[in-house]
């Protein structure tokens, strides 16, 4: 177990934690009780394997820490302690190499790690220069070990190896005693400082290093110095970031989201090009690999540092991913935001034809269409810190989100009638059919609910960035004109078109993909998912400064009421002021917002203890069925192999559409005020604003995480582990998943997942989780009033 504890933009301070087991890691027996289980049964984890031996403290709490001395001067100290009732012998070995850039044909120049006395290693790059690591000669001087950073083909392929020192001699030498797989010349392409201790109950073994671009005579004399200050100023950076009203663990949950992100940022290489001509110094590649993966991106070359979902389990990026990353990132480094969501749209990611990459495994498939809506939301988190938004970051990414936004329309409404097909659209298995192919077997063709609503997000969030833009550039209102057309027809297609079926199913009240055949009637597939709430997300309030400064606009909009009643009519285009003198373009109007948050918002259906199902809890006892196919509500695991079966949107909670829901909310709201108010939980006879259901949601969000002092102290996020629950080693490590529980909200899937589910950090600083209403950033609005 590894948990990101702390971190600083700059990375000026990093600190982790990784649970050392003092037990054999039990690598056969968690593949072997693993393959005689099924996908009903609940997976073999590691604490199932070695949970005795982490009961009796048999590990070593083992804190990593980084700390800059300077730009070029990284200090490293690693403190492991002991937990276990005895004494435990430990090897501690830090390591320094360079990545293979050598061994494939490309280049010839070959860096060098060398040996300078008992513990210093002199590093030499082609490009960067000279430069030194050091290792702690206290409580011992280590034993330097040197090989090369190369694949040991003998091992893997049964072939000779070039050289006898391979990538895992370091390996071989401490397991099994090949001291002769180490290089007795003292150099190579990796490196690693050897300490062995025995460590006694509740001590520590200390070691650091250093790397720094110069020599040094006494290199970590005022190391611990050097952390001591790097840590006091990452706590006076937060507390200057969070928000005053936070409660100490809504704190340290809130630090530790944002830790994980600026952890998992990654260094990302990937030439599609290079991958299928293959390596100049391998064999050729297989015909099955130019004809397939990613051919058709071989303009593709990424070198750069992306933030991944995960740097374990999900260490490739995927573009609405990223797009989630950068809004909580932007409170804390929003430079750094801003240049994530540019790059996935330079000339070298972004496809010729306007596509985003979606993601490693297929660029060529579909995520949904979030980028502007990202791209808005830091502007306006950066306007909040600055008094002053980037106009350029925001006209940049317009321009090229105006060739994606044509890429979806050319290509994704296929029939021309503005509903959109979509495909994958980033939920794996939530579809009863495999939705990245749309075309069925029997002719028909699926419209998607989800597809259509969010390319009307699009076209609002392209309308704002228009419209904001018009500020300063009144050449852009004339752009704002054609979103607002764009979205007018879209929303006409999602509620009804020309008296045909619509996605809007006037007898369930929601909204449902629908399959239309050449022959027959048009169906709806009534399968109650988030699928139907993103129709949701598709609104705007505009503020009144905005709406009185754009004569142009205003008449456009005028036109369309008196010429175009029935397209109006379907977008529901309330152009009266509502509360505040706000005006709101919407997909959904009030009598449908109603009905959906009725379902929404009750708990026999989408609205658990922890945030809103990814599927209504009624197909837990009426699964939907449709040709031999079956959608039930599974709140866990899935049971379906669709996209590997490892993830689940048939029950779960998720914080992306949580999150797009809660900011939806909030615009209603301006709109709407006090006026409208819903149940919550239906049924209840309790009524709330839009804007209180918003905060209330957001409050069960962070409640994931938080502790309940109702229950002992206990995080929802951890389930039944007693230990985790409890134990004051463990309990206050947080995990952030990939999704969680659709009923009890244990964290399910990748672990790790610090991308979208920081999003959790984003929402403590809004009222829902923070006290302060005041506080609140206008999210959803264009103007200069907030909400």
């Amino acid at each position: 177990y590894y948990y990101y504890l702390d971190a600083t933009p700059t990375h000026s301070f990093m600190r982790m934690l990784y649970k050392y087991p003092q037990v054999e890691f039990p690598y056969a027996r968690l593949v072997e009780q693993n393959a005689r289980r099924s996908r009903s049964d609940r997976e073999f984890e590691l604490f199932d394997a070695i949970g005795g031996a982490i009961r009796a403290g048999r590990y070593f709490d083992v804190f990593i820490e980084y700390a800059k001395a300077d730009q070029e001067d990284i200090v490293c100290r690693v403190t492991a302690i002991n937990r276990g009732p005895e004494p435990a012998p430990l090897h501690v070995l830090p390591h320094v190499w360079f990545r293979n850039s050598w061994s494939w044909g490309h280049s010839p120049d070959r860096p060098e790690l060398r040996g300078e006395g008992d513990a210093s290693v002199r590093v030499w790059h082609k490009h960067l220069g000279e430069c030194w690591w050091y290792a702690d000669v206290r409580p011992h001087a280590p034993e330097l070990w040197f090989t090369e950073n190369e694949t040991n083909l003998e091992r893997l392929f049964g072939v000779p190896c070039p050289s006898p020192y391979v990538k895992d001699a370091f390996h071989e030498a401490l397991i099994h005693g090949r001291a002769d797989r180490i290089n007795p010349d003292r150099r190579g392409t990796k490196a690693a400082a050897h300490y062995h201790a025995t460590v006694g109950p509740g001590e520590a073994l200390v070691v650091r290093t250093r790397f720094v671009d110069r020599r040094l005579d006494d290199p970590l004399g005022d190391s611990d110095a050097t952390f001591d200050l790097r840590r006091r100023e990452a706590d006076e950076f937060y507390d200057a970031v969070q928000k005053p009203g936070l409660t100490d663990d809504e704190r340290h949950v809130q630090r530790q989201a944002w830790a994980g992100l600026l952890w998992s940022k990654q260094f990302y290489h990937y030439s599609v090009e290079l991958w299928l001509r293959g390596d100049p110094a391998g064999p050729p590649p297989s015909d099955e690999r130019t004809r397939r993966r990613n051919a058709g991106w071989a303009h593709f070359t990424a070198l750069d540092v992306l933030s991944m979902p995960d740097k374990w389990e999900y260490h490739w990026f995927a573009a609405w991913d990223l797009a989630f990353h950068g809004i909580p990132l932007a409170h804390v480094d929003p430079e750094w935001a801003k240049r994530q969501l540019v790059l996935l749209l330079r000339e070298w990611y972004m496809h010729p034809n306007g596509q985003l990459p979606a993601y490693e495994w297929d660029f060529g498939d579909v995520n949904p269409p979030v980028h502007a809506h990202a791209a808005r939301r830091v502007y306006e988190i950066e306007r909040a810190q600055t008094g002053q938004g980037d106009v350029d970051f925001l006209e940049e990414v317009f321009h090229k989100l105006l060739l994606y936004f044509t890429w979806w329309v050319n290509r994704k409404d296929v029939e021309g009638r503005n509903a959109f097909q979509g495909g994958f659209l980033g939920m794996d298995n939530i579809g009863i059919f495999d939705r990245s192919q749309p075309d069925l077997p029997d002719g028909g063709r699926l419209e998607q609910a989800d597809g259509t609503a969010w390319m009307g997000r699009f076209c609002l969030d392209m309308l704002a960035i228009a419209l904001e833009l018009s500020r300063t550039r009144p050449s852009y209102e004339a752009m704002a004109t054609k979103f607002f057309e764009h979205f007018v027809a879209i929303g006409h297609a999602i509620n009804g078109i020309c008296g045909k079926v619509g996605l809007w199913n006037e007898a369930d009240r929601f909204y449902y993909d629908v399959i239309r055949r050449p022959e027959g009637a048009p169906q709806h597939l009534r399968v109650r998912s988030v699928v139907g709430l993103v129709p949701l997300f598709g609104t705007l309030a505009i503020a009144p400064d905005v709406w009185e400064r754009l004569p142009r606009f205003r008449r456009r909009i005028a036109w369309y009421l008196k010429y175009r009643p029935t397209l109006a009519s379907h977008a529901c285009l309330l152009t009266e002021p509502g509360a505040g003198g706000y005006r709101l373009m919407t997909i959904v109007d009030r009598a449908k917002l109603e009905a959906v948050l009725a379902r929404v918002l009750d708990p026999d259906q989408f609205l658990s203890d922890y945030g809103v199902r990814s599927l209504s809890k009624e197909h837990a006892a009426a699964p939907y069925e449709c040709h031999g196919q079956m959608v039930a509500y599974e709140p866990a695991e899935s049971s379906s192999p669709i996209y590997g079966g490892n993830s689940n949107w048939r029950g779960p909670i998720w914080f992306p559409v949580n999150y797009a829901l809660i900011r939806a909310l909030r615009a209603y709201h301006r709109y709407f005020g006090p006026t409208l108010r819903v149940e919550l939980p239906t049924g209840s006879g309790r009524r709330m604003d839009l804007g209180e259901v918003a905060g209330e949601l957001s409050r069960r969000l962070v409640r994931l995480f938080l502790q309940d002092k109702s229950r002992g102290g206990r995080r929802p996020v951890f389930g039944d582990n007693a230990l985790f629950q409890a134990d004051p080693h463990w309990r206050d490590n947080i995990l952030f998943y990939e999704y969680f529980h659709g009923d009890d909200g244990a964290g399910l899937g990748a672990s790790h997942q610090t991308g979208w589910t920081a999003l959790v950090a984003e929402l403590m600083i809004r009222p829902g989780a923070g006290r302060r209403r005041d506080a609140e950033p206008a999210l959803t609005t264009i103007g200069t009033r907030s909400g």
